[in-house]
C-alpha cells in the first residue's frame, strides 16, 4: 500500500451499504482522518439532517452537500464516506473524484432493507411503506451508482472482509486519476445491474475486481482449447493476487479451471454435462463464481452452465473475441444449439460482471477480427449513426472507442427489454439469415460473416419493400465490404434458405420476424413478408 500517496479515498454507495463503519475500519487501518460528509453537515448547522429536509426541503440539504464536496476536493490524505445521494450530482462527483479515488460500495435491495430495520431518521425513506420506496429509489440511482468503476459487495462480507476489498481496490487503482480508470458501463434491469468495464489491461487486475464483487467459496474458469494456454495462466495470477493481503479472498488462490474444445460445433448439451462434471470434480459449490474466458461460444455455453449447475451460479463475462465484447457478453443471453438450429436451448444469466481487455485483441486472427466488426456495424445500424459514419471509412484504429459505442447501443436496448420480449428482438439484425447460412454451412462459416451477409440481405429486402433507400442499402453494403466483410448470399437453394430460417426460435405464431432497416440508426420489426418477396433476394447473386 502506499504511503506516498496523499489522494482522498472517498467511499460511496446507498444507505444502508456500510460507508460510515467501512470508512472507519479503512481509515484505523491507513492511519487516516475519517470524515463523514452528513456528520460534517450536521456539525456545521448545528442542526440533524431530518430536521434540514423537514424545515428547508432537500433542496437547500442538497446545496450545503455541494459545498462540502468541494471543500474536501481541496483536502488531502482522507478517508470520506459520503451521504446516500451526494454524488447524485455530476458536479459533487467531478468535485470528489479530482482529489481522490472513489470507491462504491451496494448492496440488494433485501440486505439494505435488513440493515436498515426501519425508516427512522432517513428523509428520503419517509413513506408508508418505505421499503417499497427504498427500491424504487434505489432503482433510479443505481445507473449513477454503476457509473463508478471501482465496487464492493458488502451484502454477505463482515466490516473486516470489506475493508479488506476496499484497500486492495486502493493498492490497484489508488495512484490513478479518474480520467484514466476503467470506463464502466452500467446495466441495469429494475433495482439489479452490473457495470460493464473497459481498458486496456483489465485483465491483469481481474482478480481484485472480481474478489471485491462477492465473496466466493470457490471460482472456475472456463475457456476452451485456443484461449487456455493464451490468458489462462494470466488471470490465474491475477486471482491469485487477489488471494493475498490486503484483499485475502481464499478462494482466487485455487481456480478450477475447465477448457472445452474451440468452435460453434462444441456448443452442444453434451460439452455442458462435461463441464458440469469437472466442476463438481473441482468442488465448485453454490456459492461458488464461474469464469467465461473466452469468445461467444464460450461466454454462451459457460453462462448455460452457470445458470443450470447446481440451480444457478454466480457468472462473470471476460471476452477475449471483438463478438463477444461488443455483443454476446453484455445482456445475460446464454444457450447451446441443437442439431435442428443455433440456440434452440438456453436461458438469461445476468453476468456480476463484464470485463473487457481491448488488448487481448492482438492474439485474434485478422478473418476473427474482422468477422466480429459485423456486430460493430449492426450497432451503428440499429442506434449509431455517427459510429455507422466512423466505419464507413473503413477505419478501426480507436478500438476502445468502437467498443464502448458499440456496447452502449447494445445496453440501451437490453435495458428497456432484458428478456426479449418486444424491442430486443432488433439485435438480430442480420440473424435471422445468418443463423440459416450458419447452419447450411455446418458452421464452417464464422458467425459474424454470415451476420454481415446477413445485413445486406435484410437491406436489400427492405429496399425492395419500399422501406429503405437505394442510398441507405448502399451505404451498407460499401461499409461492410470495406471492413472486408462478405456480403453475397452463399450458393445454396433460395427454398433451402428459407427451410432453414424456419427452425429459427425467433418465430411469432409461426411466423419468421425479420429486423429490417430503415435508415442508419433506425430499424424495425417485420413479421409480415410474404416469403415470395425474401426468397427472390436471396435468389440474387
Amino acid at each position: 500500500m502506499s504511503l506516498t500517496n496523499r489522494r482522498n479515498l472517498v467511499l460511496t454507495g446507498f444507505m444502508g451499504c456500510g460507508k460510515s463503519v467501512i470508512g472507519r475500519e479503512v481509515a484505523r487501518r491507513m492511519g487516516r482522518e475519517f470524515v463523514d460528509t452528513d456528520y460534517l453537515i450536521e456539525m456545521r448547522t448545528g442542526r440533524s439532517i431530518p430536521d434540514i429536509f423537514a424545515r428547508d426541503g432537500e433542496a437547500a440539504f442538497r446545496a450545503i452537500e455541494a459545498e462540502v464536496c468541494r471543500e474536501l476536493g481541496a483536502e488531502r490524505g482522507l478517508v470520506v464516506a459520503t451521504g446516500g445521494w451526494t454524488l447524485g450530482a455530476p458536479e459533487n462527483r467531478a468535485a470528489v473524484a479530482a482529489g481522490g479515488l472513489v470507491i462504491c460500495l451496494h448492496a440488494d435491495a433485501a440486505t439494505l432493507i435488513e440493515r436498515l430495520g426501519s425508516a427512522q431518521g432517513r428523509p428520503m425513506l419517509e413513506d408508508q411503506n418505505w421499503q417499497a420506496r427504498l427500491r424504487g429509489l434505489l432503482a433510479r440511482r443505481l445507473p449513477v451508482y454503476l457509473s463508478f468503476p471501482l465496487q464492493v459487495n458488502t451484502g454477505n462480507l463482515s466490516v473486516g472482509e470489506a475493508a479488506d476489498r476496499v484497500l486492495a481496490l486502493w493498492e490497484a487503482f489508488g495512484e490513478e486519476a479518474a480520467g484514466q480508470l476503467p470506463v464502466s458501463l452500467p446495466v441495469t434491469y429494475g433495482e439489479e445491474g452490473y457495470s460493464v468495464l473497459i481498458r486496456d489491461g483489465l485483465l491483469e487486475q481481474a482478480g481484485v475486481l472480481l474478489a471485491a464483487a462477492g465473496r466466493w467459496s470457490s471460482v472456475a474458469v472456463i475457456s476452451d482449447r485456443v484461449v487456455e494456454p493464451l490468458y489462462v495462466p494470466q488471470l490465474t495470477v491475477a486471482l491469485r493476487q487477489a488471494a493475498r493481503p490486503p484483499c485475502s479472498a481464499e478462494a482466487m488462490a485455487r481456480p478450477v479451471c475447465a477448457a472445452m474444445p474451440a468452435g460453434e460445433a462444441h456448443k452442444t448439451l453434451e460439452t455442458v454435462t462435461q463441464l458440469y462434471a469437472k466442476l463438481l470434480a473441482g468442488g465448485l459449490d453454490r456459492n461458488g463464481l464461474v469464469l467465461a474466458l473466452g469468445g461467444g461460444v464460450v461466454g454462451d455455453v459457460a453462462g448455460f452452465t452457470a445458470a443450470t449447475y447446481m440451480r444457478g451460479v454466480a457468472l462473470a463475462q471476460l471476452p477475449t473475441t471483438l463478438l463477444a465484447m461488443v455483443d454476446s457478453s453484455v445482456g445475460g443471453k446464454t444457450g447451446v444449439d441443437l442439431p435442428y438450429g443455433k440456440n434452440l436451448v438456453g436461458a438469461f444469466k445476468q453476468p456480476v460482471m463484464v470485463l473487457i481487455d481491448p488488448l487481448v485483441l492482438k492474439t485474434l486472427p485478422e478473418a476473427e477480427l474482422r468477422a466480429g466488426m459485423a456486430e460493430v456495424v449492426k450497432a451503428g445500424i440499429i442506434g449509431d449513426a455517427e459510429l455507422f459514419e466512423y466505419l464507413g471509412r473503413g477505419t478501426t484504429d480507436d478500438m476502445a472507442w468502437l467498443i464502448r459505442r458499440a456496447v452502449a447501443v447494445k445496453i440501451a436496448i437490453v435495458e428497456a427489454d432484458p428478456y426479449e420480449r418486444g424491442r430486443r428482438t432488433v439485435l438480430n439484425l442480420g440473424h435471422t439469415f445468418g443463423h440459416a447460412f450458419e447452419l447450411l454451412s455446418q458452421y464452417r462459416m464464422r458467425h459474424g460473416e454470415a451476420v454481415a451477409i446477413g445485413m445486406a440481405v435484410a437491406a436489400q429486402l427492405a429496399e425492395q419493400l419500399g422501406l429503405c433507400r437505394m442510398e441507405t442499402t448502399r451505404r451498407i453494403i460499401t461499409t461492410l465490404q470495406r471492413l472486408g466483410l462478405p456480403t453475397t448470399v452463399p450458393a445454396y437453394a433460395a427454398e433451402t434458405v428459407w427451410e432453414a430460417m424456419t427452425r429459427d426460435k425467433k418465430k411469432r405464431g409461426g411466423r419468421l420476424r425479420f429486423v429490417l432497416p430503415h435508415d442508419i440508426g433506425r430499424v424495425e420489426i417485420h413479421d409480415d413478408i410474404p416469403r415470395e418477396q425474401v426468397l427472390e433476394v436471396l435468389e440474387r447473386r
